[in-house]
């Protein structure tokens, strides 16, 4: 008898042991880990996502799954997340829109503060201010002085009300003091063709589609929208030095994991990332997308998306945008 309980005492520390070194931290990741992309295949979140994975995956010796689940203006793959196992195997992967959506959605299926714990930045690319070569106004400084000179007559294109290119947009508007027609499309390709048509003035394009539009001489670039020229198009000034330096807005990139994951496990994954953004393959990705790479803390990246949300509230309330 004392045998069999020896035994049965054995089996169950055993099995305890088992599951204390399945989740521990320092066990991380001991399976596969699943990044919850919240928009289509091919979209510059899905792009970063794709090559962090392959990064993370080396270093961790474990597959990391790039699963799509668009819908809802990224609603509905943010919260699969939401709802997910808090063990650090769910992670959300989302571009600046994570940030906006507080301020163009009366109300969100989760709490934007508590839902989701910010992990790390996966880096940002410009927008390019874009307008036809063959458009009226072929300089910043120029759409600016017409745009004085006929208030609310001068129409711009977004990819849609709330958008990030129509705050992008709107945004600079406040900095510059002009007040223009928001005409918005059902997404950038539509706005993009009556860009070139000269039906709108300018357009806030995400820097990858743009520039290869730029550079076959279907669009000019009026200016970058960070403080910062792209590596990938120096020669493209930014709207900051044609005086306008307190302007800046970036399509930056995040990863974000359900609220209860063990601060251990997201203190892990934050300095993982912050060594796949010094790798050269992964720079160099990067940079034939012009995205740039960048380092953070937790807390810095907490701080930088709770600024984010404030901004977009500004930009929101200054251009009247209704939530939705």
């Amino acid at each position: 008898m004392e045998q069999k309980i020896k035994i049965i005492l054995s089996c169950i520390f055993i099995l305890f042991s088992s599951y204390s070194t399945a989740q521990s931290p320092q066990s991380y990741p001991n399976r596969p880990v699943k990044f919850i992309v919240p928009l289509t295949p091919g979209s510059g979140v899905d792009i970063v996502a794709r090559i962090v994975a392959k990064n993370l995956s080396e270093t961790w010796k474990q597959p990391v799954v790039v699963e799509n689940r668009p819908g809802a203006g990224g609603l509905i793959g943010t919260g699969a997340v939401v709802n997910a196992e808090p063990d650090g195997y769910t992670l959300l992967v989302q571009s600046a829109s994570y940030a906006a959506n507080p301020a163009i959605y009366k109300k969100l299926p989760y709490d934007p503060l508590k839902a989701l714990v910010d992990i790390n930045i996966l880096g940002i690319t410009p927008y390019l201010m874009s307008t036809s070569p063959s458009g009226p106004y072929q300089s910043l400084k120029d759409l600016v002085l017409a745009a004085k000179a006929k208030p609310g007559e001068i129409p711009f294109a977004s990819a849609g009300i709330g958008s990030s290119t129509h705050l992008a947009a709107e945004y600079f508007n406040q900095i510059a003091g002009i007040k223009m027609v928001h005409v918005p499309y059902k997404g950038g390709p539509d706005a993009m063709q009556d860009l070139m048509s000269n039906r709108v003035t300018f357009f806030m394009i995400a820097f990858d589609t743009a520039i290869t539009q730029v550079n076959a001489g279907k669009l000019k670039a009026l200016g970058v929208t960070t403080q910062m020229r792209s590596e990938a198009a120096p020669n493209i000034p930014t709207i900051a030095e044609q005086g306008y330096p307190t302007y800046e807005m970036s399509l930056w990139f995040g990863l974000w994991a359900p609220s209860a994951t063990p601060a251990a496990i997201i203190q892990k994954i934050n300095a993982d990332i912050n060594l796949a953004m010094q790798d050269k393959e992964v720079m160099n990705a990067y940079a034939k997308a012009g995205i740039r790479t960048r380092q953070m803390t937790t807390d810095e990246f907490k701080k930088f998306v709770r600024a984010e949300m404030t901004k977009y509230e500004k930009i929101a309330q200054f251009a009247g945008i209704e939530a939705q």
